[in-house]
């Protein structure tokens, strides 16, 4: 099993997008049934500074995916750099972030407050004007999901 997830972590990196894509999907299969991922929890932490925003996507779901497996507090080491990517530069991977974050709240109870205050005090005018009500949506749908955590 361990091969088979180094090696489709392997192709979270590659150069075709669509194979980069159906690795992420299949880790976040494998993550949703056990921890076999989540030894590359510093790897996933480290996508978060890629200046590629598919790599950074990436790593914020898989994340996301291992927050319920995380004993050794990776999550919470990283939480303040994972929640910069509430606005992220690129708006999908900002978007791809907020729908995550009820997710880690839920695993993550001790990082909720954090959580929300960063959704709260986010600045969406970076955004072009037709992309602010879609992050704004998923801001207020995320907010109204941790609330009910």
């Amino acid at each position: 099993m361990s091969a088979d997830v180094a090696e489709t972590f392997e192709r979270l990196f590659d150069k075709n997008n669509t194979t980069a894509y159906k690795a992420l999907q299949a880790l976040q299969k494998m993550s949703g049934q056990s921890d076999c991922v989540y030894p590359y929890m510093d790897q996933l932490c480290e996508m978060l500074d890629s200046g590629n925003s598919y790599i950074r996507t990436r790593g914020l779901v898989l994340i996301a995916c291992n927050a319920k497996w995380d004993r050794d507090y990776k999550v919470d080491e990283v939480i303040d750099l994972y929640l910069r990517h509430i606005t992220d530069c690129k708006p999908i991977t900002a978007r791809q972030c907020i729908k995550l974050l009820p997710t880690i709240a839920k695993y993550k109870p001790e990082l909720k407050e954090d959580i929300v205050s960063a959704l709260r005090k986010a600045d969406l005018s970076i955004y072009a004007d037709s992309m602010q009500p879609l992050v704004y949506q998923d801001l207020q749908r995320a907010l109204k999901e941790i609330g009910k955590l």
